[in-house]
């Protein structure tokens, strides 16, 4: 943000996109409590409006108020975790069965695009960068599927999965990813829907494991947790 637009900015908003944007990309992770002086000082503004945005982002869950105290990360639960996982496998096998409803062209024209995706190698891309190439590969697949109301459900879900998956996002598991984005983009340009489906499957039971939480039956019919 250039600091002709930052300071048109209103100080709670810019305070808002501030701590929102840590604790989506984990720099705030569950558990921390948060300083209004502390954040107030790194942004140069009042405590005023650094207040404002604690409780616009209390409103919305991500924080829970304690006076005097601070902010505390609310700790995303593994219910809560695993539902969001659920929508995203929902969503995106819909997708994968509309385009092969469409035709092989569809499929492959699709592969061929998510094949070349940032996403499929991120050798040169840092962690954040990684994570956000990740959802964007996501994203252009249930968009390709051409139903906007499918696409706005979502990117609904937006927040919710960048925070999820930030914790299993890291370096160590940047090859395993990589790999299955690749892997799915070439199962798609060879049309094959109920691989991709598969391979689809397998990838976000391997975001869950990351998190360190059980399947559930719907992401993992051999789950009996």
């Amino acid at each position: 943000m250039s600091s002709a637009t930052a300071s048109e900015t209103p100080a709670a908003d810019r305070a808002y996109q501030h701590v929102k944007a840590g604790l989506l990309d984990g720099s705030f992770p569950d558990g921390e409590l948060l300083s209004e002086g502390e954040v107030a000082n790194a942004l140069q503004m009042s405590r005023t409006p650094v207040r404002e945005a604690f409780l616009r982002l209390q409103s919305e869950g991500f924080l829970k108020l304690y006076p005097k105290r601070g902010a505390l990360v609310v700790p995303v639960s593994a219910a809560e975790a695993r539902a969001v996982i659920e929508a995203r496998l929902a969503l995106e096998s819909f997708a994968i069965d509309k385009l092969a409803i469409e035709g092989p062209e569809a499929m492959t024209a699709i592969g061929r695009e998510l094949a070349g995706h940032p996403a499929c190698d991120g050798t040169d891309l840092s962690d954040a960068e990684m994570h956000v190439a990740d959802r964007a590969f996501h994203a252009t697949m249930v968009g390709a599927a051409g139903n906007p109301v499918v696409t706005d459900l979502y990117n609904t879900l937006r927040d919710k999965q960048m925070r999820i998956t930030s914790t299993a996002r890291t370096h160590s598991t940047r090859e395993r990813i990589t790999h299955q984005h690749a892997q799915l983009a070439h199962t798609l340009a060879e049309g094959d829907a109920e691989l991709a489906k598969k391979q689809l499957r397998e990838h976000l039971l391997g975001t869950v494991r990351a998190l360190g939480i059980a399947g559930g039956s719907y992401l993992d019919p051999t789950d009996d947790a």
